[in-house]
């Protein structure tokens, strides 16, 4: 079947449940682990944004015009303390209150090392299982993007931002207690900062569909594969992992129309 891909609907059970969207039909991927799987890339890919088609996509599937001025591809989506949403400011001002003038979470998740993060209270526990995240814990709440941003700021001397694919692939998680990580920090942050901690201390654990993890990982990609196929392994954050070591990211790939045959 013909699919645009994008990033797989997540829910979190006892297993995290994934599903792709072709139209109005729901392909449950869980259902597939252990068995051969096979993309074939039709040479053509979509803006998430305009619609249109093209023979390159920017970063979150957007063409070049899209991604330059769509507000869901602002600077403040990668550096929220850069969001100008509590000022009434922004590409998309309307689109920036809707989504920016929000609740948004500060919160400590271990997917390879411990990270610090920011996403809105409504994408909790999304962020978390796109992330590949195998706990998670609730840091700080913020009124609005820009304020959970200056507290990622001042705690990224000490915290990494950023996930180490490969070893959450491989599944090397570092152990660490979450709770007393949380209330340690709270000397990192200046007054005007530390109001915003929560009391929530709850430890969202977080299982995938894994019958193995690979010990080497190769990434592939429809830009150089025009077909990837293979047994599909388990799935990790937004990974297919498929026999062989290999690792195919859907996110990645949002926007490009494929053949998908199982």
């Amino acid at each position: 079947m013909e699919i645009l891909l994008h990033k797989m609907h997540t829910k979190l059970e006892d297993v995290v449940q994934y599903s792709l969207q072709s139209g109005a039909e729901t392909i449950n991927m869980n259902a597939l682990i252990g068995q051969d799987i096979r993309f074939t890339f039709k040479q053509n890919v979509q803006c998430g944004s305009c619609g249109k088609n093209f023979k390159k996509l920017f970063a979150q599937g957007f063409c070049y015009n899209c991604f330059m001025s769509v507000p869901e591809a602002a600077e403040c989506i990668i550096k929220p303390e850069l969001c100008r949403a509590h000022l009434g400011e922004g590409r998309d001002v309307a689109w920036e209150i809707a989504h920016h003038m929000q609740p948004h979470f500060v919160y400590f998740a271990v997917a390879s090392s411990l990270k610090v993060g920011v996403t809105r209270t409504t994408q909790v526990p999304t962020r978390w299982i796109d992330q590949g995240a195998s706990q998670a814990i609730r840091i700080a709440e913020t009124p609005y993007r820009q304020l959970a941003g200056q507290i990622e700021v001042a705690l990224k001397s000490s915290f990494t931002d950023k996930t180490n694919w490969r070893r959450m692939l491989k599944n090397e998680i570092g152990s660490f207690d979450l709770e007393t990580e949380k209330w340690q920090l709270e000397e990192l942050l200046p007054a005007d900062l530390s109001q915003y901690m929560t009391e929530d201390d709850e430890i969202i654990d977080i299982n995938y569909p894994v019958l193995m993890y690979p010990e080497k990982v190769t990434s592939v990609g429809f830009d150089k594969l025009p077909v990837i196929e293979g047994q599909l392994l388990g799935i990790k954050g937004q990974y297919l992992i498929l026999d062989n070591g290999r690792v195919l990211n859907i996110r990645k790939h949002e926007g490009y129309i494929v053949d998908f045959d199982f």
